[in-house]
């Protein structure tokens, strides 16, 4: 297949394949090919939750199976990560199906997320099998309308991966907020997670007459308050551990605050949903790139999804050589692009010499180099910068996007500034369709402030509403 040359390209990282150019490359061969042919694929959970996908493959023979198994193989692991489910089911071509299944079996490439997103989040290993196509079942998926609930006295917190963050609301009025170092990354005892959480939330009801309701974000996937799969909470090995005092640990809150309100659910999707309510608009896509790749989307009826949008493990680059995700093994992934990780990844080709600084001082460095104009951070931007518009193209084909939000540290400051205008320029040239569709924000100061916090207050609804 040949693919187009990319009129831009990452100056630390020329090698890049981004995918939307492959994806484009292939979809045009089967178009031009009249003997192509519809794949169907089913992707479902235990609760009967179902996402249906189409799409078109060339014939499936000779060197287009290689083809065929790259453009499934890739859309799959994305739409895996983007939907969530544990069950996928293929009709229309049963050697692709049995690729699949081999694919994500426990001995399989693939076996980290046939477990983190099949038994970690949706309690069953992810199992590929073929099926026919009046067999698929039908897609039923809802999409749930949290937020935007502001009266009464509310605490609103955020829990990332250096720090927690939390806010007093009086109807929609922030009357407190602050911010506390902490560590949740590699720490064994699940006891120091839910003493830091309390201790936010008892500072955050001092300042409040009486407590309402509760709501909350944070890096993971949260289904009914339970802790699926989260990196906060990485350090505890143990799974019974985890099953006894991680999963339950929102809901022991809850308990404690006398069960009122209590909402908790991934900081991608309350990033999205803080972006539409302090833009009033929505379909919105929300990018954090901080510690890792965080995402969340707003629907274009203002809803939150049923989606777990854990882009950090979706593919944006399909050379046979990208850089490997440490924790999934995976290729070409968006964490080793929009994260800290991607900062340090750049940072020898830049000139920077770090040895074993952790990634949050790597970044820093950076940040200053960029204050002083040094001509090695400018590059690191700009290539992440053309990382990024090659992706937002790409996630453009799995959701509608009228807005898209980036934040982050690794978005702050002028090296920020120019991963954006980078980006714009990608989409202008490669992409002008795009260029009228959608808008590029970043956060305002009062929502880097309060933002999140606020909207995460919002989750729940009171009685009284």
């Amino acid at each position: 297949m040949q693919l187009p040359v990319p009129r831009h390209l990452p100056p630390l990282d020329e090698g890049f394949i981004p995918a939307a150019l492959w994806h484009r490359a292939y979809q045009r061969q089967v178009e031009n090919d009249p003997r192509s042919s519809s794949l169907h694929l089913a992707l479902t959970r235990k609760d009967g939750t179902t996402f249906r996908h189409q799409l078109r493959i060339l014939p499936h023979e000779g060197r287009n199976r290689a083809l065929n198994n790259t453009y499934v193989e890739r859309t799959v692991k994305f739409l895996l990560w983007m939907k969530g489910g544990s069950r996928l089911l293929v009709a229309g071509e049963e050697s692709i199906a049995n690729m699949l299944s081999q694919t994500y079996s426990e001995s399989g490439p693939r076996s980290f997320d046939r477990e983190v997103v099949g038994q970690g989040i949706f309690d069953e290993p992810l199992a590929a099998a073929a099926c026919p196509r009046e067999e698929l079942p039908p897609a039923s998926e809802e999409n749930v309308a949290l937020g935007r609930n502001l009266n009464g006295c509310r605490i609103g917190f955020d829990l990332g991966g250096s720090d927690r963050k939390a806010a007093a609301l009086i109807d929609g009025e922030v009357v407190f907020s602050e911010e506390i170092p902490w560590d949740p990354y590699f720490q064994s005892d699940p006891q120091y997670h839910l003493d830091g959480i309390r201790d936010t939330l008892q500072r955050a009801a001092a300042h409040l007459p009486r407590v309402d309701a509760i709501g909350g974000s944070a890096a993971g996937d949260y289904i009914n308050n339970e802790v699926r799969i989260a990196s906060l909470f990485r350090g505890i090995k143990d799974q019974n551990i985890f099953k006894r005092d991680v999963r339950p640990i929102f809901i022991k809150l809850q308990k404690e605050w006398g069960d009122i309100p209590f909402v908790v659910i991934n900081d991608g999707e309350v990033t999205a949903l803080a972006g539409s309510m302090s833009m009033g608009a929505n379909a919105v896509l929300g990018i954090s790139m901080g510690t890792s790749l965080a995402a969340g989307y707003c629907t274009p009826g203002g809803r939150i999804t049923p989606w777990i949008n854990e882009l950090a493990f979706a593919p944006v680059d399909y050379r046979g050589d990208a850089p490997r995700d440490e924790w999934s093994g995976d290729a070409g992934c968006g964490v080793q692009y929009f994260s800290q990780q991607a900062v340090a990844r750049l940072a020898p080709a830049a000139g920077f010499t770090f040895g074993d600084m952790p990634f949050p001082e790597q970044l820093l460095k950076v940040q200053q180099a960029m204050k002083d104009d040094h001509e090695g951070a400018r590059r690191i931007y700009q290539s992440i910068g053309i990382y990024l518009g090659y992706t937002i193209a790409h996630y453009a084909d799995f959701y509608h996007i009228k807005n898209l939000m980036t934040l982050g540290r690794v978005t702050s400051g002028r090296g920020g500034e120019l991963i954006l205008e980078t980006a714009s320029e990608v989409i202008r040239d490669e992409f002008p369709e795009l260029t009228e569709q959608i808008t590029m924000t970043t956060p305002d100061e009062q929502m880097k402030r309060h933002g999140q916090a606020v909207a995460a207050a919002s989750l729940p609804v009171c009685a009284s509403e």
